[in-house]
Parts: C-alpha cells; sequence; structure tokens
C-alpha cells in the first residue's frame, strides 16, 4: 500500500516496484489503493455509534489475510501522511471476534519512501517504523528512500535505474524470505 493516492503517485509506483521483488519470490501481492477504502476520518464517536465502516473492515480483512506489509509514504512534514496514519488507526481496531490490532500482530513489514527532495522522505520512514513497531509489526532494519522520484521512473511505472530497482526487490524478497523463516 502507499501512504498516498496522488494520480501517479511516486510512492504507488515505488509500491508496485517492490511488490514485482516480493512476486518474483513466489508472494502473493495485493496492491491496496487506500483510496479506494473511502475511509473516513478515525472517530471513536463514529465507531460506536455506527460499527465499523465498511472500507474499515474490508481493509482489516485483507491485513489479516496476509503475513507482511509493502509500504511506500512520502514525507509530509517530516512524517508520515494523513491518509496513511488514519488508516493505520481504524485498522488497529477491534472487530468481534477479532481483538484489537489483530491486523497487524505477528506481522512483518518492508518501509519505502519516495520523493521528489533529496532525503526521499526518509524522515517520514522513522515515524513509521516506530508506530508499526509499537502495534506488534516486525519492520525489517533495511529499507528504501527514493530521492528525486520526479525522475525515477519511465512512463510505464518501472524504476529506470537498474541498481535501485534491484535494491527495493531485494528488499521485498527479504520480506518474503522473513516471513517464510517465521511462519516455517
Amino acid at each position: 500500500m502507499a501512504g498516498s493516492a496522488r494520480a501517479g503517485s511516486f510512492n504507488t509506483k515505488l509500491a508496485h516496484a517492490a511488490g514485482r521483488g516480493a512476486s518474483a519470490t513466489g508472494a502473493e501481492v495485493t496492491h491496496v489503493n487506500l483510496r479506494d477504502l473511502a475511509l473516513p476520518l478515525f472517530d471513536e464517536d463514529l465507531e460506536a455509534s455506527q460499527g465499523l465502516p465498511a472500507g474499515v473492515k474490508h481493509l482489516q480483512a485483507l491485513m489479516r489475510d496476509h503475513h507482511g506489509f509493502i509500504i511506500a509514504s512520502p514525507e509530509y512534514n517530516s512524517s508520515l501522511t494523513p491518509m496513511l496514519k488514519n488508516a493505520i488507526d481504524w485498522a488497529s481496531r477491534g472487530d468481534p471476534p477479532h481483538a484489537p490490532l489483530a491486523s497487524f500482530t505477528g506481522k512483518v513489514a518492508a518501509l519505502y519512501a519516495a520523493s521528489a527532495g533529496a532525503l526521499g522522505g526518509l524522515r517520514g520512514l522513522v515515524h513509521l517504523r516506530a508506530i508499526l513497531g509499537n502495534i506488534n509489526v516486525l519492520v525489517l532494519p533495511q529499507q528504501y528512500a527514493l530521492s528525486r522520484a520526479h525522475e525515477a521512473f519511465d512512463a510505464d511505472g518501472s524504476l529506470k535505474d537498474a541498481k535501485v530497482r534491484a535494491t527495493v526487490e531485494a528488499i521485498a524478497a527479504d520480506l518474503t524470505r522473513t516471513i517464510v523463516k517465521l511462519r516455517g
């Protein structure tokens, strides 16, 4: 999933590039567009009066059905995007028979960021790593921040630089291998 829903999002392209690396190791990859889920702003009063929104239930089911996550998020003001934080907050909620954090507990994540800037969104990954680690997700130590993202992709969304592509795919392959080792 990408923390951006912008048309032509660099982070969506980066998540797809990473997904190809996971697929190459035999992983089943599902791309999630957070915009398609129409998640309202997190609101416990809304939850109490109406229950979890349909998009939240769908997101939770997808997350519970997968062993790991590839997350690519732009950096907004040195942190993750409000869209991604909102999705994490909703997905963390309990929905009987599922306990709170059931969408996250025991999962493994690989983190990426893409930005037109020189740091490639790196500062936002610090916050994302801390949040995920605090909600029972094992976050791989290796991550990738793609700088100058506006110049990094071909017209079809592929990464132009073979070394960058290999690095992005290798992290996703490590994600798959880690999951296999943990799950047996």
